[in-house]
């Protein structure tokens, strides 16, 4: 053996400290409902953070993969097993855990809040209004802010916001979600030209029923943009498919 090589255990004894950080996973999941954006949470169980709510997330486990961390988070909390996933960013600024250094790989996942029943776990886990977070525990309430930033940027781009509607919806019902995640009055007559350009949906020949305005024509994303939306994993060659 080469004098210039050493082993990997004398390279991890000789840089103890560079292999005792901590890895873990946060799950930022928007829902939508009563025409708000909302974010799910769970209160924390940390002394340093009592009365705070948090994000989803854990550790990752010394056999799993960076990947596989966010799906078992969702499974374990909630029960769910089959969303949409897409890793945002990776944060690790020194003291952002009370525990140690610890660095985070941030998801963010939309869901339609009336077709998955929640399975309570451990602590309180609740749906809160995005426009009413103030405050979080640890550093969420920046990774809340990127991710929120994030699907801004992609919903007009990207056919994911069909994960927070039911099957069948109104053009209204979509333009008002374009606007509460975007936070501006979009023009009713420039929005659905854009969205017809998009050619993302199917005409249902169905009205709406029993609804305060005149009822508005029904339609759904069509089958190979539901596809598109299925649970996949996040990384930049998956979203090309989405282009």
């Amino acid at each position: 053996m080469p004098k210039s090589l050493k082993t990997a255990e004398i390279e991890k004894i000789s840089h103890i400290e560079y292999f005792n950080i901590g890895v873990s996973v946060d799950c930022v999941i928007f829902g939508y409902d009563n025409k708000e954006l909302k974010i799910l949470l769970i209160k924390s169980d940390l002394e340093e953070f009592i009365g705070l709510w948090s994000l989803l997330g854990d550790l990752v486990r010394p056999d799993e993969n960076l990947e596989s961390a966010p799906y078992r988070v969702l499974k374990e909390r909630t029960g769910m097993d089959d969303v949409y996933l897409e890793q945002v960013h990776t944060f690790g600024e020194l003291g952002r855990h009370p525990s140690g250094r610890v660095i985070t790989a941030a998801y963010y996942s939309l869901i339609n809040i009336k077709h998955h029943k929640l399975k309570l776990t451990h602590n309180e886990l609740h749906w809160h209004k995005v426009n009413d977070i103030r405050k979080l525990a640890f550093d969420h309430k920046r990774i809340l802010d990127t991710s929120l930033e994030r699907l801004r940027e992609q919903v007009m781009e990207h056919p994911i916001i069909f994960n927070l509607l039911p099957e069948k919806f109104s053009l209204r019902e979509l333009q008002d979600l374009y606007q509460e995640i975007l936070g501006v009055d979009l023009d009713r007559r420039n929005f659905r030209k854009k969205i017809a350009h998009k050619d993302w949906l199917i005409d249902l020949d169905e009205m709406e029923n029993d609804v305060p305005h005149r009822p508005g024509k029904l339609y759904k994303a069509k089958t190979q943009v539901r596809k598109k939306q299925s649970r996949r994993k996040a990384n930049d060659a998956a979203m090309k498919d989405l282009a």
